[in-house]
């Protein structure tokens, strides 16, 4: 439609004629033409308002001492996770993922603070989390996120900033346990791993719908004692696990910590808790009947056998590695539960899904179990990211990211502000499959539990593309690898002159990085001579004759 506006001589001019009102049809016709592109610009604009995406939820699957390499995303040849999996063909892989410091309690502390352990306070197992300070959790709930953590906590105090919280106590364990709701013990029978899925998919049918949720989701699976199931305590039985190649590593080219450590699959696994010759002290009657149905013919043809030497050893690391295997597979399982009620509910388009572990583990890799070591295994952690919409499915990221990082990403996800005395980087443009010029180029690692359990000594170190060095500080020892030409990190070349500007940048790498993260100087916290701690192996426990069914 057009409309002619009849021209004035005077438009501009105090005097002149003046202007005549058009008729009133043209009237209407000049009112549509004015008011119609201000109707048309409200209407878009309420449409993108009402298209404009929620803030996503977020959802943080934990667990403990679950190694990358036991997982078939990761490429495991001993095991297959298709839960796990699921998250990874719909998201990113992160392959080089790293903690701070390989233990439970200072890895959790470090994801909540975006801190290294020396400044928000907890460096090894059995000190107190201040929950005073600053953390993410407290950041998304003042943005208007809920917020809850269901499962292992382990820091010592009581979780802050959350609107709701059913713990473990401690450690917890794999079977009736009692747990913390909200300041009130709770006790609970059966199975732990399912018993904390089942208040965690509680706690996401009851949320606000109004509101996005940050839920952090978090097993004690599979941490040792690897308690198994009542559904797997028979899974593997028929199978033998492949060993790994240096099962009986002699540490050659190696530094005297790996050669004095406390942790081999060999003399250091205790023979009830560890290796099941008795059963768990704290099951029901019921559970104890399926435990010893599956574990008494077992340990019947092993005492029988009388193994010694490499073939004890062997069957000391089949009975390890196929429980760990068993509590991984629960795990699984139970991550499927969820992942279909996200489905299921409509949830999962805008959720993003997190599954990572607090550090790596060695699965007979060495000779060792446990963690604690900057080696590989133990140093590096799975991660996993399913963000629909931003992630591409299936993508592979390999730049070089840690646990430091996951604070600042949440926030930034969250449209939160992230705060400047954070240490880490947000994952978000890698998320995007962007590609920062100036993305970090090493990382900072430190462990402090020396002396305690394992006798791992004091060491920190940097990480870079190629490099990996080690210093254990009280004992003024250094290793350095190449992880290209050494990816099992079975020789340490320092000292080989060909490494020496190697070592002299890296030497300078890990005093800046000391710097930039504020670390204060430990050397001489612990003494250079130590005794050794003498593992305890108590004599199995006599069970008591089972009733005839």
């Amino acid at each position: 439609m057009s409309v002619t506006v009849p021209r004035s001589a005077g438009l501009n001019s105090s005097r002149g004629p003046a202007l005549q009102p058009p008729p009133p049809g043209r009237l209407l016709q000049l009112m549509q033409v004015l008011l119609l592109p201000g109707l048309c610009l409200m209407s878009v604009c309420s449409s993108l308002a009402a298209a404009a995406p929620a803030r996503p939820n977020i959802l943080f699957i934990f667990t403990d001492d679950h190694a990358a390499h036991a997982m078939s995303c990761y490429g495991s040849k001993i095991n297959t996770t298709p839960n796990l999996d699921r998250i990874a063909a719909g998201g990113m892989r992160f392959d080089r993922c790293y903690c701070t410091n390989s233990l439970c309690g200072p890895s959790r502390a470090v994801i909540l603070t975006g801190k290294h352990s020396h400044l928000n306070g907890f460096m090894k197992n059995g000190d107190r989390f201040d929950g005073g300070q600053q953390t993410f959790p407290k950041l998304l709930q003042q943005a208007g996120y809920q917020t809850a953590v269901i499962g292992k906590w382990h820091l010592g105090t009581s979780p802050t900033g959350f609107d709701n919280w059913h713990v473990l106590i401690g450690q917890g364990p794999y079977y009736n346990p009692t747990m913390i709701d909200n300041g009130e013990r709770v006790k609970h029978t059966g199975y732990t791993t399912d018993i904390i899925t089942d208040l965690a998919l509680e706690t996401l049918k009851n949320r606000d719908p109004e509101k996005p949720f940050m839920l952090m989701f978090q097993h004690k699976a599979p941490h040792r004692e690897w308690q198994p199931s009542p559904k797997h305590l028979t899974m593997y039985d028929d199978v033998t696990i492949p060993e790994p190649d240096d099962l009986f590593d002699t540490y050659e080219g190696r530094g005297t910590p790996a050669r004095t450590q406390e942790m081999t699959v060999a003399r250091h696994l205790r023979l009830n808790e560890d290796l099941k010759l008795a059963p768990p002290r704290n099951l029901t009657p019921d559970q104890l009947k399926a435990w010893n149905a599956a574990y008494e013919p077992k340990n019947r043809a092993f005492r029988e056998a009388k193994l010694t030497g490499k073939d004890l050893v062997r069957w000391q690391y089949q009975r390890y590695i196929k429980d760990y295997l068993r509590c991984v597979a629960s795990v699984d399982d139970n991550v499927g539960r969820v992942l279909d009620f996200l489905d299921e509910s409509g949830l999962a388009e805008n959720t993003i899904v997190i599954y990572s572990s607090d550090q790596g583990f060695f699965l007979g890799d060495h000779g060792w179990y446990d963690k604690r070591f900057m080696y590989e295994e133990a140093y590096r952690m799975p991660l996993l990211v399913r963000w629909p919409g931003v992630v591409q499915p299936g993508s592979v990221e390999n730049r070089l990211v840690s646990n430091l990082d996951f604070a600042e990403t949440f926030l930034e996800a969250a449209s939160v502000r992230i705060p400047a005395d954070m240490q880490g980087h947000s994952l978000v443009p890698l998320l995007k499959g962007e590609a920062p010029d100036d993305w970090q180029e090493a990382l900072y690692y430190h462990y402090y539990e020396f002396p305690a359990v394992h006798m791992v000594r004091r060491h920190n170190g940097v990480q870079t593309d190629r490099y990996k060095l080690m210093h254990f500080y009280n004992i003024d020892e250094w290793e350095l690898y190449d992880r290209v030409q050494d990816p099992d990190e079975l020789r340490s070349v320092y000292g080989d002159e060909k490494y020496a500007d190697i070592v002299r940048e890296l030497k300078q790498k890990l005093k800046d990085l000391q710097e930039q993260y504020h670390v204060p100087d430990d050397s001489g916290s612990v003494p250079k001579e130590v005794p050794p701690r003498r593992p305890r192996q108590p004599k199995p426990r006599q069970q008591k004759p089972q009733p005839k069914s």
